[in-house]
C-alpha cells in the first residue's frame, strides 16, 4: 500500500469514526436520560399464581385469563419461542434493574372471555385481578392484544400520573400499530416492548450500563434489528461483499518496486514458500497466517507481506513468535454455586515445541437473577390508567 492509498484510507477511516460518533451521541442524547433505576425490591412477591387453563372472574361480567408466566403469555400464538425469550429476558431485565413488573398478553379475542365490550375495562380488570406491579409503588405496565379483534392496549399501574397515558399513546401509534397494519405482529410487539421499556427507563434493553454514545448506536442498531432479519441480509451482504472486494484489492492491487520503481509481481502459492522460512511455511499450513511473496524482476527486490487469520484457533508462540500455539483446556474441579472450579490450560507449540501448563480458578455458578425466578405478580393496581390502539 502506497503513502497516498494509506491518506486516502486514513481519511475515509477518519470521517466515516467522526460521523458514527457524532451519530450515536447524538441519538443518545435524545433517547438517554429517563427515570432513575432502583432496582428490584428486597421483598419477595404475592402467593398468587393462576394457569391460563384456570379462569379467573370478571367483576364485570364474564371471565379473565389467567397466566403461565409472569412476563409473556403469547395465548394467540403471536410469537415464535426466540421471540418469546427476547421479550422475556428484556422484562426480566427491567424488573431486576428497576423493580417494574411488565407483562405481554396475547388472546384471541375479547369475546373468548364472554366480553363484548371496550378492551379497556377488560384490560383493567385483568390488570387488577392479576396484582401488575409493586403493590407500594403501583408502577406495573400491561400489554394486552387482542388478535381478532383488532385492538390493544397498554395498561398502567395507579402510581403513575395523568401524563402517561400520552406517553404510552405514542408508543402505541409509532412503536405497535405500524407493524400490526401490515399482519408483522411479532415485530410489532418486540418493537413495542422495547419503546415502552425506553419511555419507562431512558434506556433501551441491554444499555442501562452504557455511555450516550453507546445508548444512541443501541437504539440505531434496536430499530434496525425490529425490522427483521431479512433488512440485516440486505444491508449485510453487501457490505460484507464491498468490505472482502476492497481487501482483496488492497492485497492483489499491481504495487510499484520501493526501490527501482518497476511494477513487482505477486509469486503464486508454491512459488512463495520457496522464499518463507519454516515457521511461515508451518503458518500457512495451520491457516493461521497467510504470506504474499511480491518479486521485482528489474532489481530483485522482495517484499513478504503477512494476513493474520483472526478467525484461526491458534495464538501466538511466547518463544519463537509464530501464530502456531496451540491450547487445550481440561476441567479439574467442575464450578458449583458454593464454590468455585479449577481448570489446567495446556499450551503447545507445533514449531519450536514450547510447551506449558497453567492452573485457573473457575468462578462459582452465579444464581439466577431475582426477576428470572418470579412465579406471581407484587399485588399492583389499576386505576384504568393508559392507552388503547386498534389496526
Amino acid at each position: 500500500m502506497t503513502r497516498h492509498d494509506l491518506k486516502i484510507a486514513g481519511l475515509i477511516a477518519v470521517v466515516v469514526i467522526v460521523l458514527g460518533l457524532a451519530l450515536g451521541y447524538g441519538v443518545g442524547l435524545l433517547v438517554g436520560g429517563g427515570r432513575a433505576l432502583p432496582g428490584a425490591p428486597a421483598g419477595g412477591p404475592a402467593a398468587f399464581t393462576a394457569p391460563e387453563a384456570q379462569r379467573l372472574v370478571n367483576p364485570d361480567g364474564g371471565s379473565l385469563p389467567g397466566y403461565r408466566d409472569v412476563y409473556v403469555n403469547d395465548y394467540a400464538g403471536l410469537l415464535d419461542a426466540e421471540a418469546v425469550t427476547r421479550i422475556r429476558d428484556d422484562l426480566i431485565e427491567l424488573y431486576d434493574r428497576t423493580g417494574i413488573e411488565m407483562t405481554v398478553l396475547t388472546i384471541p379475542s375479547l369475546g373468548d372471555y364472554e366480553h363484548d365490550g371496550a378492551i379497556e375495562p377488560f384490560a383493567t380488570a385483568l390488570f387488577n385481578a392479576w396484582g401488575i406491579g409493586n403493590a407500594a409503588r403501583n408502577d406495573g405496565v400491561l400489554v394486552l392484544v387482542a388478535r381478532d379483534d383488532r385492538v390493544m392496549r397498554i395498561e398502567i399501574g395507579a402510581g403513575y400520573a395523568a401524563s402517561w397515558d400520552g406517553r404510552m399513546q405514542r408508543v402505541i401509534d409509532t412503536g405497535f400499530l405500524p407493524y400490526f397494519r401490515d399482519g408483522l405482529y411479532q415485530q410489532g410487539i418486540v418493537t413495542g416492548v422495547g419503546e415502552i421499556i425506553r419511555t419507562l427507563t431512558g434506556h433501551f434493553p441491554g444499555t442501562y450500563d452504557d455511555s450516550t454514545l453507546r445508548q444512541g448506536w443501541g437504539w440505531i442498531l434496536w430499530q434496525l434489528s425490529a425490522l427483521g432479519g431479512w433488512l440485516w441480509a440486505v444491508i449485510a451482504v453487501p457490505l460484507a461483499g464491498a468490505g472482502l472486494g476492497l481487501r482483496r484489492y488492497l492485497r492483489l492491487r499491481p504495487r510499484p518496486c520501493p526501490a527501482c520503481g518497476q511494477m513487482m509481481r505477486r509469486l503464486g502459492e508454491v512459488a512463495d514458500d520457496a522464499h518463507l522460512d519454516g515457521g511461515q511455511r508451518l503458518e500457512e499450513f495451520l491457516q493461521s497466517v497467510d504470506y504474499d511473496v511480491w518479486l521485482c524482476d528489474g532489481c530483485g527486490h522482495m517484499d513478504i507481506r503477512r494476513y493474520r487469520n483472526w478467525f484461526s484457533s491458534y495464538g501466538a508462540c511466547p518463544t519463537c513468535q509464530y501464530h502456531t500455539l496451540s491450547t487445550t483446556t481440561e476441567v479439574l474441579v467442575a464450578a458449583t454455586k458454593s464454590s468455585t472450579g479449577r481448570k489446567r490450560l495446556t499450551y503447545d507449540c507445533k514449531n519450536c515445541g514450547y510447551h506449558d501448563t497453567e492452573l485457573r480458578t473457575i468462578p462459582k455458578v452465579t444464581e439466577s437473577s431475582s426477576g428470572s425466578g418470579r412465579s406471581s405478580f407484587g399485588g399492583g393496581s389499576s386505576s384504568g390508567g393508559g392507552a388503547s390502539g386498534s389496526w
